[in-house]
């Protein structure tokens, strides 16, 4: 069982209900769950044409977005930050005391298995155990 379960979540997937439900099922009495985003804004060249404040009103609507997911659960806080999803992930895990990541992954295609997907990067990478949820065609 664990104290501390991370639940990265992607806002436009579902499979993060199931990803909590999996994780409350892990949880020892008296943990908690954090629910985590990670907004990944426009970069480089992109960034250079857009306005700071549109850029930071998308920030501030994903957070609403994710309190919003998580507002009735009680035993889950939710987490919004900015950067690449799996560095992300990862440094947040470990600067946070995270002893377990529950996160979905989709079936790999060929694209994966040459640059990486998410869920790898976090397995390969993280501080602590790691459950990885198949999402079903």
């Amino acid at each position: 069982m664990y104290k501390n379960i991370l639940v990265p979540m992607a806002l436009d997937h579902g499979i993060g209900i199931s990803a909590l439900d999996v994780a409350r099922t892990l949880l020892s009495e008296g943990g908690r769950i954090t629910a985590l985003h990670i907004h990944e804004a426009p970069e480089g060249s992109v960034r250079a044409y857009l306005d700071e404040a549109d850029v930071q009103a998308a920030f501030a609507k994903s957070r609403a977005r994710m309190e919003d997911r998580v507002r009735d659960m009680p035993d889950v806080d939710a987490a919004t930050i900015q950067g690449h999803s799996g560095r992300s992930i990862i440094d947040y895990a470990t600067s946070n005391g995270i002893d377990c990541i529950v996160l979905g992954s989709h079936k790999p295609g060929l694209r994966d298995y040459l640059l990486g997907s998410t869920a790898a990067r976090v397995v390969r990478h993280a501080p602590c155990a790691v459950h990885v949820l198949r999402t079903t065609p």
